[in-house]
């Protein structure tokens, strides 16, 4: 986990994520990112120089109409003195069996980002800490790039007017590799997600391309990201 404080230390700092008496809404899905995230975040609370309140906030999408077991989640935030709420709602239910989306997760994102919004608004927060790493960062940028024609990405830090909550990303300088050996060296609990579309998404085949092109290419991912920040690509 040492080296997974620095990542996202690094990124509290140079992007100014964190500031004294924020109030920050962690979404924890229950997978590796999200569960790490929540784990640094708490460490990093003896460490910045900043005093900082969390609240872990999970979204049951109720896949198929059953509720996802979360109790493992629960005891790990008791263990690091960290409220956690957990939202139960229809999501998966409207996506998958109302809707039969063609295309499902844009929707769910969509739906889910809403419902967390809520709920962090509902905790008093003012913030809210997403689980997005350095290969998501890059994955997303040849994304758009492929499937839309834009030059863009998720920024680090987002502010939405609409709702007075501000986004931020610590663990963009993390990469997936580091992030599934913290959760190993740790025995991080993570839930297994019940997603009808789990590996079968555009992001995972964006993924194995990349990493086809990382064969041939060796360290493709590294200099796309330091295009993305010389570039200034969405504020990096």
């Amino acid at each position: 986990m040492q080296k997974m404080i620095g990542y996202m230390r690094k990124a509290i700092a140079d992007y100014n994520m964190v500031q004294d008496g924020d109030r920050v809404a962690v979404g924890v899905s229950g997978g590796k990112d999200s569960v790490t995230l929540l784990c640094g975040l708490a460490r990093l609370r003896s460490i910045l120089p900043v005093r900082y309140k969390l609240t872990a906030i999970t979204l049951d999408p109720g896949f198929g109409g059953v509720q996802t077991d979360y109790s493992a989640i629960e005891a790990l935030c008791a263990q690091m003195g960290v409220p956690y709420v957990v939202k139960r709602t229809g999501i998966g239910e409207v996506v998958f069996d109302q809707r039969s989306e063609s295309n499902p997760c844009s929707l769910c994102a969509r739906m889910r980002r809403g419902a967390l919004h809520d709920a962090a608004k509902e905790a008093g927060c003012n913030k809210v800490a997403l689980g997005h790493h350095y290969d998501d960062a890059v994955e997303t940028f040849m994304m758009n790039l492929f499937n839309e024609g834009r030059i863009g990405c998720f920024q680090p830090v987002t502010y939405l007017s609409r709702k007075d909550l501000t986004m931020i990303r610590p663990m963009i300088f993390a990469p997936e590799k580091e992030i599934l050996s913290a959760v190993r060296r740790c025995a991080l609990p993570v839930v297994k997600s019940k997603c009808p579309a789990d590996g079968y998404t555009e992001r995972t085949r964006m993924k194995e391309y990349l990493t086809e092109l990382e064969r041939e290419r060796p360290g493709l991912r590294k200099r796309l990201f330091g295009a993305m920040q010389r570039g200034h690509v969405s504020g990096w």
